[in-house]
């Protein structure tokens, strides 16, 4: 298949899928009927032209009857005046017009003809216009039954391209619902937690927090010296702490560690 038949087959194919959905069956059943109500009244029209001549070439055959009818007359008054000349003047022009009135009868009979097919034809095209009319009129009350049925079937169930765009908006606001609610949330622990501070009490309480730091790191301090130095004193020191004086105890230890001195140097 060549380009430009394959352009041209996609192209009606479009076409075709962009009709088709622009189709309403109830419009074009009320286009067809409005075309064959005016062919019934071009039929009409016909039958009325063709009864019309039918009734002209009668009128002339009347009257070319009626001049023959006179003729024959005037030949008899010529042959009872004794003037053969003008009776046979007169049967001349009779035979004449016969000869016409033999035309125009034929003519007649078949103008009578067309106008009985023609009207047996308005008659039949007239039963089935009224017919078509009845079963455009049910199928288009069919269609428009079922077209609302569709729709509120895709309304109930949310397929349909409106309904779907309301399903689509909805979920959307939900998720953004979703997302604020989970967002709100977190700060919420984060703050809770001390990950975050509160940023209208952060300026105010930054002098406060430093100097709440400062004592307490020096307590600490304090508290770890005082460890420490009761870890390292001397046991006699921890006894007398308990009961006695330190400083009565000291001088004694001194004179008996003397005594036994310089008793062991002797």
């Amino acid at each position: 298949m060549s380009l430009m038949k394959r352009i041209s087959l996609i192209f009606r194919s479009k076409a075709n899928k962009a009709l088709d959905k622009a189709e309403d069956p109830r419009e074009t059943l009320d286009y067809s009927y409005q075309r064959q109500l005016e062919l019934l009244s071009k039929v009409r029209r016909g039958v009325a032209d063709v009864a019309t001549s039918r009734k002209r070439v009668e009128l002339q055959v009347n009257q070319i009857e009626a001049q023959a009818a006179k003729l024959q007359g005037q030949a008899e008054k010529a042959i009872a005046a004794g003037r053969e000349d003008l009776a046979r003047e007169a049967l001349t022009r009779k035979s004449g017009l016969a000869s016409q009135i033999t035309s125009l009868k034929e003519q007649q009979a078949t103008l009578q003809g067309e106008e009985e097919k023609l009207v047996l034809a308005q008659q039949r095209l007239q039963a089935k216009v009224e017919a078509f009319r009845t079963r455009k009129e049910t199928i288009k009350a069919t269609y428009t039954a079922a077209e609302a049925q569709t729709r509120i079937g895709e309304a109930m169930s949310g397929i349909g391209e409106e309904m779907g765009d309301v399903g689509l908006a909805i979920q959307r606001a939900e998720d953004k619902t979703a997302q604020m609610q989970a967002r709100g949330q977190a700060i919420d622990e984060l703050i809770a937690s001390g990950a975050l501070d509160d940023a209208s009490q952060l300026s105010a309480g930054d002098d406060i927090s430093r100097e709440l730091d400062a004592l307490s790191s020096g307590s600490d301090v304090e508290a770890e010296l005082a460890r420490l130095k009761a870890g390292n004193a001397p046991p006699q020191a921890i006894e007398a702490a308990d009961g006695g004086d330190i400083l009565a105890a000291e001088p004694e230890a001194v004179k008996v560690e003397g005594e036994s001195t310089e008793g062991g140097r002797a």
